[in-house]
């Protein structure tokens, strides 16, 4: 009898989500407006009217009153944050994503963060004070939501340090609900669309003052080369008019069950992104999780998307404190818009499953 395989069930949302039919729809009027939005004739004015309104939006939707760039996505927004921005000093938190140790380069200064990767705010604050000392000024670069854990820093906190010592402060919002108001929290925050809804290939730099970041000329008011993506942008905006669902009643239910299945939840005693976790199952590697797991039709991984295919134990763990064996035994589960209660259930049913199977293995 040929084997019925089960309907797939994705549960990998942080690593990006399916695209909203608004941003679709959006998208195809998009390519209808063909002419370049640098054009000066009539077309051309009508595609720079649409980017512009699209551009809007995007501010609109974080209550951001400062400049919007639009951007290939957040990889590229924090390169520009923090290779062209009038600083002489990068403090980077131990957790942040690999973008971002890739675009701050060698020089970055490392911020410590405790066992549930939160920043250490005296010692932040003891490093800015060193900098300040030295002459110049600094940039600290922190997530809003680790794409790993789903920990939340404490932006308004951290902002608050960040300001007494005279420094600019870049939030990385990849992982951010366009509902989280970003008011005066940061100079410098780095969206991405594909992982809110919208199309891959876009995102924006949102930036409190141009004049603390040096232009090169080209489009985007001459800090970004290239010719804008306005189908994307149209796609991007409508995305982020879409409200997205409280998914706190279902990430408790999913910690409560992993809890007494005898795994653990990673970052248990800090505040989270209800939309993200990870969890450790001690005994059984995360890659035969996640195998087990893909034959069921579940897609969950291994972290964040940029590096769960290394071998290399989670540099986000291993800063909380966690040993290299017991890194490698850590899946993340993410939901989205569509994610229900019996999604969930499907999810902690294949993980027990999992679980006993290594203690019978043990026993």
């Amino acid at each position: 009898m040929e084997r019925v395989l089960p309907q797939r069930l994705y549960l990998d949302h942080a690593a990006t989500t399916p695209m909203t039919p608004a941003a679709r729809d959006a998208m195809l009027r998009g390519l209808e407006i063909w002419a370049n939005p640098s054009s000066p004739h009539g077309e051309g004015r009508a595609a720079r009217a649409a980017l512009e309104e699209a551009r809007a939006a995007v501010g609109r939707a974080y209550g951001w009153s400062g400049e919007v760039l639009l951007t290939s996505g957040a990889s590229e927004s924090l390169w520009i944050a923090l290779r062209r921005s009038v600083v002489d000093t990068r403090f980077v938190s131990q957790v942040e994503h690999d973008a971002v140790f890739r675009a701050a380069g060698d020089g970055a200064e490392p911020v410590p963060v405790d066992g549930n990767g939160r920043i250490d705010r005296d010692r932040l604050a003891e490093l800015l004070s060193a900098s300040r000392t030295g002459g110049g000024r600094s940039l600290v670069c922190v997530q809003w939501c680790n794409s790993e854990t789903g920990v939340l820093q404490p932006l308004a906190a951290i902002a608050a340090v960040v300001a007494q010592a005279g420094a600019f402060l870049l939030v990385d919002a990849a992982q951010m609900p366009a509902s989280q108001a970003l008011s005066d929290n940061a100079d410098f925050v780095a969206l991405s669309s594909h992982k809110r809804g919208g199309p891959p290939g876009i995102g924006a730099l949102l930036v409190r003052d141009l004049a603390t970041l040096t232009p090169t000329g080209g489009q985007e008011r001459g800090y970004r080369a290239g010719t804008e993506n306005l189908p994307a942008a149209l796609g991007y905006a409508a995305a982020l008019g879409e409200p997205e669902p409280d998914h706190g009643l279902l990430r408790a239910q999913l910690d409560d069950a992993v809890r007494r299945s005898g795994g653990l939840v990673v970052g248990d005693e800090a505040p989270r992104n209800p939309a993200v976790g990870s969890y450790r199952l001690p005994g059984v590697s995360a890659n035969a999780q996640l195998i087990q797991l893909d034959l069921e039709g579940i897609a969950v991984s291994a972290g964040s998307a940029c590096a769960s295919g290394s071998l290399k134990p989670s540099h986000v763990l291993r800063a909380m404190g966690w040993s290299t064996e017991d890194t490698r035994e850590v899946i993340r589960v993410s939901f989205g818009r569509h994610t229900t209660v019996d999604d969930v259930d499907r999810f902690i049913t294949a993980w027990r499953r999992i679980a006993r199977g290594a203690r019978t293995l043990a026993a």
